[in-house]
């Protein structure tokens, strides 16, 4: 999942919400039409916090584009660690490969920003890992929420799940920035065969109604005038929906680089 993706109702509920909310405000002018691309590479890959470690080096990047009616499409992809076949299991010298595609729009009301969209996720040498959420995103002086619905099953979740996060992002001197990110998740406890994440044993067992998924705190600072950032993460993992608290907690470094199109 895209990790720079950015939330109690389900996604669908406060997109009626925010709808109903700004419905009789001023929207503000969308920016012109932009088109922007993004690559980086990483220590490690960690899947929301905790789950199917991908320890080996990650080079990731994605394309974007937002028309001036605040409609945006995307694409994001990364290499992964692992490999999965259902019929044999996860291979952890595998060359699996994740793509997001993603669309939706973007506006906002004044000092708040919002987001609905769409992303369908699509994953080579995985095994029952091509699902799709649905998303929803507020934001206020540095602060998102944002939900993510799952709309189908497959191996890392049940149809009904939703991720939230509540992210803030505070500019510090000398141009550091510090970002930090709450996980939490709401589980559907439906049977779902398919559902073997993060480990094998028990597929298909929910036995958390939610739980506390990661904490993230990150630094970064751009390098001199590239385009160029570098970043240190420390994710304080959680549990899972089996109520497994039994993952480590890590340190990812990673440079990105951003750039117009």
């Amino acid at each position: 999942m895209k990790k720079l993706s950015l939330f109690s109702v389900s996604p669908l509920a406060l997109a009626v919400a925010l709808s109903s909310a700004t419905a009789f405000a001023p929207i503000a002018a969308q920016a012109e039409s932009s088109a922007s691309g993004n690559i980086g590479v990483h220590s490690m890959y960690l899947l929301r916090g905790i789950g199917r470690e991908n320890d080996n080096t990650a080079v990731q990047g994605g394309l974007d584009y937002s028309a001036d009616n605040g409609l945006y499409v995307g694409y994001w992809g990364s290499n992964l660690g692992y490999s999965y076949d259902k019929n044999v299991g996860v291979d952890p010298g595998g060359n699996g490969f994740e793509n997001d595609f993603y669309g939706g729009y973007a506006g906002s009301a004044g000092d708040i920003s919002y987001k609905l969209g769409l992303i369908q996720y699509y994953y080579m040498n995985v095994d029952d890992s091509d699902l799709t959420e649905v998303l929803a995103n507020v934001g206020y002086a540095g602060v998102t929420l944002q939900a993510q619905y799952l709309a189908t099953d497959g191996w890392w979740g049940n149809t009904g799940d939703i991720y939230w996060t509540a992210g803030y992002s505070l500019p510090l001197p000398s141009d550091f920035t510090l970002g930090a990110s709450l996980g939490w998740y709401t589980y559907d406890d439906d049977d779902n065969s398919d559902l073997c994440f993060p480990a094998a044993a028990g597929c298909g067992t929910t036995t958390s109604d939610s739980g506390y998924r990661h904490l993230n705190l990150t630094l970064s600072h751009p390098i001199a005038d590239t385009g160029a950032s570098m970043y240190v993460q420390y994710t304080n993992a959680g549990e899972d929906r089996t109520g497994n608290d039994n993952y480590d907690d890590k340190v990812i470094f990673g440079v990105t680089y951003g750039f117009g199109l």
